[in-house]
């Protein structure tokens, strides 16, 4: 496996491990994405991950859809992310995909650099998103944030520009790398 491909597979799992964690009762609890539930959230994840690898396959990246958050079974969750995480990990390890290039926030990247740093940072702030919705384990991969944050910094008016994230906040005074990182991309921890 590619050291980016074992990087997010690490965080994939993590994220499948939250959903795997969430009480039946908690789907429809409300998340830090305004207007979306837990269960919208994961959806969310599910639909991103489906359009980029069809995406690859294809090499016609188009924006996701006009909704993002399709209606899902509970039940369904879990098995749909662990399904596009095998084969989004699939297709980072295979060179001819790996290497090919797209437009992304971040500039034209190849499909590894799109993957090592947006799809990072999807896992990261939804797998968080999930766990404050549902009061499960909120702590993140602290090496991952830490270098998402460095890489994303730049990169700020461009993610604005996707209306995914709300204006940044100001961190509390001492705060650690993950809160910094949430406060940048509008989350309040």
């Amino acid at each position: 496996m590619s050291v980016v491909g074992d990087r997010y597979d690490r965080l994939a799992g993590e994220f499948l491990r939250r959903i795997e964690a969430t009480p039946m009762d908690r789907w429809d609890a409300p998340s830090p994405c305004e207007g979306w539930s837990a269960r919208e959230v994961v959806a969310h994840v599910v639909v991103n991950h489906r359009m980029i690898t069809e995406g690859a396959l294809s090499g016609h990246f188009a924006p996701p859809g006009s909704d993002p958050r399709p209606a899902m079974d509970d039940a369904d969750l879990a098995a749909a992310f662990d399904e596009c995480r095998r084969r989004f990990v699939a297709l980072l390890d295979d060179p001819a995909f790996a290497l090919h290039t797209f437009p992304a926030p971040i500039g034209l990247v190849t499909l590894e650099r799109a993957a090592d740093v947006i799809g990072v940072l999807e896992l990261l702030v939804h797998t968080w998103d999930l766990a404050r919705a549902v009061g499960g384990d909120e702590k993140l991969d602290e090496e991952a944030v830490a270098a998402t944050y460095e890489a994303i910094k730049p990169h700020y008016d461009a993610l604005q520009a996707t209306d995914a994230f709300l204006p940044r906040i100001a961190p509390p005074p001492g705060a650690d790398v993950q809160t910094e990182f949430l406060c940048f991309l509008g989350r309040r921890p």
